[in-house]
């Protein structure tokens, strides 16, 4: 997750929407190689061209869906030494179908704004007060800033930002509660951490769609740590899961609207191996609820593998809202395959649950984990259960080979996202918006947000998870390294 451009002062509130029917879609030159199988859609494309910034090239996108509008958002023109010349947008309200895409307002000075760079997009929706919400980071120097950016029209048009917290702040996400039977509907939850306060977690609370946010709140107890991604569950309360920095996922709760957040507790420790050829990522969770408040939280770990050589993708599952089972394997391929998986997206179906439960799981992977930054391919990758997780469809290869070349470089690595996501749509399939990459001309890069093309079947399969070992002893853990946008 779930890190971080002419400075001209011409005012682009966005660009002109691009429709994209799927009968005519836009497909990458490469988006179907050897390796790969799914026809994609490009649904976005970095238009700037100031000179602090990597381009052409968007990262790190988080999606939402409701009903059936999708709508998805990311950096667009990264910057190396932290955030973009601005935040997009992709939206379809039509089940995926077509799509239409620009750029927020009002945040850098790419926007009308004043920030120097935007980080951190994270999305939901407000269904009682129905406005769509965009979080996201501004900053400038040392001044890092927790937006919200707020649609009326469905997410065809956005405004200027609400300033939801102020300070040196890192790795905002967004929640709303929208169970019409809830104490708390129309509820909206923003996280985000203190980078000055020992990476301290903070949350607050909207009650009118995101216009204005209530006091910080902090959790009881020990909280320090990264990316905490709020779940609401359809009883109104909220899960918080999020990466410690003691290397441990942990989560705390809200069972009265935000007014006051439990103390944390543990979820599962985390056995990480690094990415080979300097790829930055990290072991942040991506969680989501089914219909009846069972909690799914993923993240990338090598607990499975003998000496921690490369990381599987776990999921771990709330038996209780305090309580969770050990993590458990998603059975991609072998314990012995020489692949490298890491940044998963997950989506759960919010109208089943159970052993019912619809998931989509995205990831990135390297075939072949023991690679260079020359040498290193990086791949797309999806799997589907229709058992809440008990077994599993098999794999696809959904983007790719793509050199570490391809994609912009930070201060912390090669970067494609800290985190990606997944949504999941009532009975139907899932979407993944993706940053895909093509061989650069020149310095310019060719890395744009493309969908799979009319989605991806939610199957499920016959492939069973593994249940959890005792992590191993030989474990690499990576450190949290918060602040770098």
């Amino acid at each position: 997750m779930h890190q971080r451009s002419s400075r001209s002062r011409n005012r682009i509130a966005r660009l002109t929407a691009l429709t994209i029917p799927a009968a005519a879609a836009l497909l990458l030159a490469t988006a179907a190689p050897a390796a790969a199988n799914v026809a994609l859609t490009q649904v976005s494309t970095d238009p700037y061209t100031d000179t602090q910034a990597q381009h052409q090239s968007e990262v790190e996108p988080d999606t939402y869906a409701f009903g059936a509008t999708i709508v998805s958002a990311f950096q667009v023109g990264r910057v190396s030494g932290g955030g973009a010349s601005n935040i997009g947008w992709a939206r379809s309200g039509d089940g995926g179908a077509t799509w239409t895409h620009g750029f927020l307002p009002g945040i850098t000075t790419n926007g009308g704004g004043t920030f120097g760079q935007a980080s951190d997009a994270a999305v939901a929706f407000d269904a009682r007060h129905n406005v769509w919400l965009i979080s996201s980071l501004g900053i400038s120097g040392s001044t890092v800033d927790v937006l919200t950016s707020r649609s009326t029209d469905g997410g065809l048009t956005w405004s200027n930002p609400v300033t939801t917290a102020t300070g040196s702040l890192d790795k905002n996400w967004i929640a709303c509660d929208n169970t019409a039977t809830s104490a708390h509907y129309g509820n909206c939850y923003t996280e985000y951490d203190i980078t000055t306060s020992g990476d301290s977690i903070r949350m607050k609370t909207s009650t009118n769609g995101g216009a204005t946010w209530g006091t910080a709140l902090a959790p009881g107890g020990s909280h320090a740590g990264l990316g905490g991604q709020p779940v609401v569950l359809p009883n109104g309360d909220v899960i918080v899961p999020y990466l410690s920095t003691t290397d441990t996922i942990r989560s705390f709760r809200s069972t009265n609207g935000g007014t006051s957040w439990s103390s944390t507790v543990q979820v599962a420790t985390v056995s990480h191996h690094d990415a080979a050829g300097g790829l930055r990522e990290e072991a942040l969770p991506s969680a989501e609820a089914d219909a009846a408040g069972t909690v799914y939280v993923s993240w990338s770990d090598c607990r499975f593998r003998s000496g921690c050589p490369r990381n599987d993708i776990v999921i771990a599952k709330s038996t209780s809202e305090t309580t969770w089972a050990s993590p458990t394997r998603v059975p991609i391929d072998a314990t012995t395959s020489t692949v490298d998986h890491f940044v998963p997206g997950i989506g759960v179906d919010p109208s089943r649950s159970g052993s019912s439960a619809r998931i989509g799981l995205t990831y990135y992977y390297y075939p072949n984990s023991s690679c260079t930054a020359s040498t290193c391919q990086l791949d797309v990758g999806f799997i589907s259960s229709a058992n809440g997780g008990t077994s599993w469809s098999t794999a696809t290869a959904v983007a790719g080979p793509m050199n570490l070349s391809w994609i912009p470089n930070t201060s912390q690595g090669r970067m494609f996202g800290d985190y990606i996501s997944t949504s999941v749509l009532p009975g139907g399939n899932a979407y993944p918006v993706l940053p895909v990459a093509t061989a650069p001309t020149g310095s310019t890069l060719h890395l744009g947000m493309s969908v799979p093309t009319g989605g991806l079947p939610v199957t499920g399969g016959s492939t069973t998870a593994l249940a959890s070992p005792a992590p191993s002893s030989a474990v690499v853990h990576r450190t949290v390294q918060p602040g770098a946008h």
